[in-house]
């Protein structure tokens, strides 16, 4: 039998730390003895997090206050790493977000900015600031956090579904420019989760938020969180390039069962 990829004392470099997916990974990760650089635009929540974390694992972190939409602060963030923390092992590309739900003629120009600028290129600032790093050390696993919206698209998901579409090609873009490197790279792409997703896409409003979940089992954070741990600790020889996960009370993008 192959031998799993052990996680222990690894670094794991997680972006959107600070709640939803990001924070569920950071808690597997560090259940499995991992060192974690946990980075996101709140402090107080990662602070919180970090203290959740420490006093049930025990185990080493490094907090970041970081927004990956600006490339001057990741870049800064990255290269003023302490020695002991600048050999990442796997990054997970988490920070993403979703803003409105207009029609896009309709549609507000700021959202889209917002979208494109942390969903597409967050996710390329922290790539080529950690790949390079990974590559010279021979060792490295990248996750994205894609979205079923980058398989299908829906209506008033325009430039959502846009820029997931582009992680899912920048995933298989990467996989293939790191052919022949260790390095792997994994896309999890899931389908209606309960976090603050909703919340964030309708600006604060929950009523609106709550019915998206409403009659039907959602993922839940931590569902993500194992798959993604699932694929990390596959043997060295293994990648798996793509997962797609929903709710068994969803079939695709569209078509969800609701109970009354």
């Amino acid at each position: 039998m192959s031998k799993n990829t052990s996680i222990q004392n690894q670094i794991v470099f997680i972006t959107g730390a600070s709640s939803g997916i990001g924070a569920a990974c950071a808690n597997i990760f560090a259940s499995s003895g991992a060192k974690l650089i946990l980075a996101a635009r709140r402090r107080d929540r990662l602070e919180e997090l970090a203290a959740k974390l420490g006093k049930e694992f025990n185990n080493e972190m490094h907090l970041l206050q970081m927004d990956v939409r600006d490339r001057e602060q990741v870049e800064s963030a990255i290269s003023s790493l302490p020695p002991s923390w600048s050999d990442v092992d796997v990054l997970i590309n988490n920070a993403g977000l979703s803003r409105g739900l207009d029609k896009l003629h309709e549609g507000s120009i700021q959202d889209w900015e917002e979208m494109i600028d942390t969903n597409i290129k967050g996710l390329l600032y922290m790539t080529r600031h950690i790949v390079p790093g990974m590559v010279s050390r021979g060792r490295g696993h990248v996750v994205n956090l894609g979205s079923i919206a980058g398989h299908q698209t829906y209506p008033g998901g325009n430039v959502y579904c846009g820029s997931k579409a582009a992680v899912r090609a920048i995933t298989e873009g990467l996989k293939q420019d790191l052919l022949g490197t260790p390095v792997r790279v994994t896309s999890v792409d899931p389908g209606l989760v309960e976090t603050e997703f909703s919340n964030v896409r309708f600006h604060g409003d929950s009523d609106r938020a709550n019915k998206v979940y409403q009659g039907l089992t959602p993922l839940t954070p931590e569902d993500i969180a194992d798959v993604v741990f699932f694929c990390v600790t596959r043997p060295a020889h293994v990648n798996i390039s793509e997962i797609l996960l929903v709710p068994t009370d969803q079939a695709t993008a569209t078509l969800v069962h609701r109970r009354s």
